[in-house]
């Protein structure tokens, strides 16, 4: 019997939720995703010694005013690590947004267009690249916008059902639902400790999306991420994507167990409903404390982890 992870694949492309080279090199996942929380962890590798050099001393030569100096190293890091990632892979990285311009649609527009800049200087094409931006009003419009522009877009940081209907609606490649962070919201704000996969408030929103994307016909792309156990994932097998990381990654691998398909694109199909308006939107979320409370806090947390970087950063300029 062939792996877990090799029963995966069958139904369901396997992205590395991680920028370990190592780790990418060993699960050979056909995309891989980063955030500024991953590159902070890999800024700390001695594999990526050379590339924070290389940020820096770019980052000089471009500009003399400090400030700029690490905006420029921090982009320039964020694509080096991409490029480094799709000399692994053959499909594409996901490089994410400042999370501090997540309310700013104009300010992410450009931001996303300076990153696609950045890696077609270096000869790589866009058609290999995903922007992640944060599933915000601001940032949905910015993505709609982007993708009209030949950029194509990743939205993470994605809890209520709002947000995937705004993304579905317009017209971005693909969604992020967040399933370990929905349960952790569950474990920490009610008396359930721990779910059963079939149960999982997680596991269960991204089975809601799926199946409302095939039913209505969107080809916006579900990938499953930020997985707390293998058994989310087994509950998710048949999504569009899934991204994991490197330790559930081995977990799968190690295991011989039977993995049936659970989720499948019925291929019925029903009329499209009117657009989500921005007032539906802002109050069918604001209506869900868990999306309400964790898109804010995996903001702040994404920012968080961007200025400590630049800190790294500064101190080397």
């Amino acid at each position: 019997m062939a792996s877990q992870l090799e029963q995966l694949r069958q139904y369901t492309t396997v992205v590395a939720d991680t920028g370990d080279i190592e780790a990418i090199a060993r699960y050979k996942p056909v995309d891989a995703t980063t955030n500024p929380s991953l590159l902070l962890k890999a800024a700390g590798i001695a594999g990526y010694a050379p590339l924070l050099d290389e940020a820096v001393s770019w980052a000089k030569s471009r500009s003399q005013d400090h400030a700029q100096q690490i905006t420029d190293a921090g982009d320039h890091l964020a694509v080096a690590v991409g490029r480094k990632i799709l000399d692994l892979v053959p499909g594409r990285v996901s490089t994410e947004v400042d999370a501090r311009l997540s309310f700013d649609t104009d300010a992410t527009i450009a931001k996303a267009e300076r990153l696609i800049g950045l890696y077609e200087d270096a000869g790589v094409k866009r058609d290999r690249i995903l922007i992640k931006i944060a599933s915000t009003w601001a940032g949905i419009r910015a993505a709609e916008q982007l993708e009209r522009r030949g950029i194509q877009c990743n939205l993470t940081l994605l809890f209520s059902f709002e947000q995937a209907v705004a993304c579905a609606e317009a017209g971005v490649y693909l969604i992020s639902p967040f399933v370990g962070r929905i349960m952790d919201w569950y474990v920490a704000n009610t008396d359930a400790k721990s779910f059963e996969p079939e149960q999982d408030p997680g596991v269960q929103s991204v089975r809601r999306i799926y199946d409302w994307y095939k039913r209505h016909g969107f080809e916006t792309v579900v990938m499953g991420a930020s997985f707390r156990n293998a058994g989310q994932i087994r509950a998710l097998a048949g999504c569009d994507r899934l991204t994991i990381s490197p330790d559930l990654l081995e977990k799968l691998d190690a295991s011989n167990e039977p993995l049936p398909r659970a989720l499948e694109d019925a291929g019925a199909r029903a009329p499209r409903p009117e657009p989500i308006s921005e007032p539906a939107f802002r109050w069918g979320h604001n209506e869900d404390a868990m999306a309400t409370d964790k898109l804010a806090d995996g903001i702040r947390k994404f920012a968080a982890d961007q200025v400590k970087l630049e800190k790294l950063l500064a101190a080397k300029l």
